[in-house]
């Protein structure tokens, strides 16, 4: 399959050829889901946490008498229905992180890729190299491209200008090819990808 090389600027510099079997499948939006639900699960901290009844503070003494009160009778002060006393079932520190298969993580990325690519929102650009680290720079260059959240995917390393140039730039992410992932490409609307990254990209998806 060819795909037109631009430059940074947006301006056609030729075609290349890209692997039908990244940017070329029919869309399995089950299978991007999976992959993006196990992404957001692993980042979730699972450090909640609620105190149970052996662990506020408060005396274990029985606050009156069992019968002749008129009140509900109580074991102590700390009890589940008492007013600042434990909490009964509450979240306790866990992992959140579910199991996926490398080959399932790997084809969520190529379906993702695929479809971005049929929207017409992946490009190949030829270079990410910039003279200088300025963001007004970047931005005017991918403003050419249009409006919206940029992810750019570049070789085994970042440019360091670029990486410097999109810290300040909003909307704009730039990773090297282990970086890219399935949500970041989902919920972004451009994804440029660099000519080098195209053949570590192939390697890693394979």
């Amino acid at each position: 399959m060819k795909a037109k090389l631009l430059s940074l600027d947006n301006k056609e510099l030729g075609d290349i050829v890209v692997d039908d079997a990244i940017f070329g499948l029919e869309a399995r939006i089950d299978i991007i889901k999976r992959v993006v639900d196990w992404q957001r699960a692993k980042v979730m901290s699972g450090t909640h946490k609620t105190k149970t009844v052996g662990e506020v503070s408060g005396s274990g003494k029985k606050p009156f008498k069992q019968k002749g009160t008129g009140n509900a009778r109580q074991g102590n002060a700390r009890g589940v229905q008492r007013r600042g006393g434990g909490i009964a079932f509450g979240p306790v520190p866990r992992s959140h992180e579910i199991k996926l298969q490398k080959k399932v993580r790997k084809l969520g990325m190529r379906h993702a890729l695929s479809v971005k690519f049929s929207e017409g929102a992946v490009h190949i650009i030829d270079s990410t190299k910039m003279k200088e680290p300025k963001t007004a720079d970047l931005v005017k260059s991918l403003s050419n491209f249009g409006l919206g959240k940029f992810f750019i995917i570049d070789g085994k390393e970042v440019d360091q200008n670029i990486k410097l140039s999109a810290k300040s730039a909003a909307n704009t992410c730039v990773v090297p090819v282990i970086g890219a992932n399935v949500y970041d490409i989902v919920n972004s609307d451009y994804i440029l990808i660099s000519k080098d990254a195209l053949p570590l990209l192939e390697e890693r998806l394979r």
